[in-house]
């Protein structure tokens, strides 16, 4: 299980398709850098302590098709660059 934040560095992994962090004790907000990861079709997030507000880049994620970020701390509304994201299936 992870714990702590998630890094910064996450941004680099550019030719990242999916990510799935859910189920572990990952703190703290979710990085602006994630919005560089282009070709991202999958974020899971879920089950984690994240606390805070999406962050607007992830508009810019327009090949995502399913998000889980269910049981976390966040808060704030969903950011209207969330309707970029043309192939979004699951939210």
């Amino acid at each position: 299980s992870f714990t702590g934040t998630m890094p910064t560095q996450i941004g680099a992994c550019t030719s990242l398709q999916s990510l799935f962090i859910g189920q572990n004790n990952l703190t703290g907000t979710l990085p602006t850098e994630l919005g560089l990861l282009s070709a991202l079709e999958v974020l899971d997030v879920s089950e984690n302590l994240l606390n805070g507000t999406l962050p607007t880049e992830l508009g810019g994620l327009t090949a995502l098709s399913l998000v889980a970020m269910y049981t976390n701390f966040l808060t704030g509304t969903l950011p209207t660059e969330l309707g970029m994201i043309t192939y979004l299936q699951d939210f």
